[in-house]
């Protein structure tokens, strides 16, 4: 990439990130513990605000001593619980009638409905919990739970595991970093750039099987 394309995009991508972070510390500065847990539904749905722009500035409200740790641990993880569940329901209950009807656009079909019920029904419980420390990933994972049929007390109970652990930890390095949490931002997404190549790459290969079958 010329150096001058690449300067431009990560001139881009810091004034976004720049965006996101004030955005979101005023949301959070004016709304307090109920917002906190609105903004962590909303990133445990398919929307567009990452937790690692929420979590570490709430932290950092706990090392000013305006927010406090236990409180900002429940209301994360309540957050996380219930915009998991919101996205559980949406993959059971329209999931499936959208395969069935368009998959064959998307190279899908009854068989892979099936698959995806049988993989959830072994190896969902460590998928969900795994899945909640991976970006991107832990945006979209509910749904395939609930497309799979998943288990939903298994399913809510790793939820709050996975969620909790990965709500705290941040929480945790926003507190240590202090004034500099938004950096957390700036870091995590080249490892959203990198997840996402290899889930494109990924569905590439497969699309390629599939058409050559």
């Amino acid at each position: 990439m010329p150096a001058f394309l690449y300067a431009k995009d990560h001139i881009l991508s810091m004034v976004l990130a720049e965006f996101v972070v004030d955005n979101i510390a005023a949301l959070i500065n004016w709304g307090g513990y109920p917002l906190l847990a609105v903004l962590m539904a909303l990133e445990s749905m398919i929307a567009p605000v990452p937790s690692e722009a929420v979590m570490p500035f709430a932290g950092f409200l706990v090392y000013e001593g305006r927010f406090n740790f236990a409180e900002v641990a429940f209301c994360s993880t309540l957050g996380s619980i219930i915009g998991s569940i919101i996205s559980y329901y949406a993959g059971l209950y329209g999931g499936r009638p959208i395969v069935e009807k368009y998959g064959r656009y998307l190279l899908l079909n009854r068989h892979h409905l099936e698959l995806t019920e049988k993989f959830f029904q072994k190896y969902g419980d460590r998928t969900i919990f795994v899945s909640r420390f991976i970006p991107v990933i832990r945006h979209l994972i509910s749904i395939p739970a609930g497309i799979g049929r998943m288990n939903p007390i298994k399913f809510s109970f790793y939820t709050l595991v996975g969620a909790g652990i990965w709500n705290m930890f941040l929480a945790y390095v926003g507190y240590e970093l202090k004034n500099r949490w938004s950096l957390i931002l700036e870091y995590s997404q080249i490892i959203d750039v990198l997840v996402i190549a290899v889930i494109l790459t990924a569905a590439a290969y497969l699309i390629y099987r599939q058409k050559k079958k």
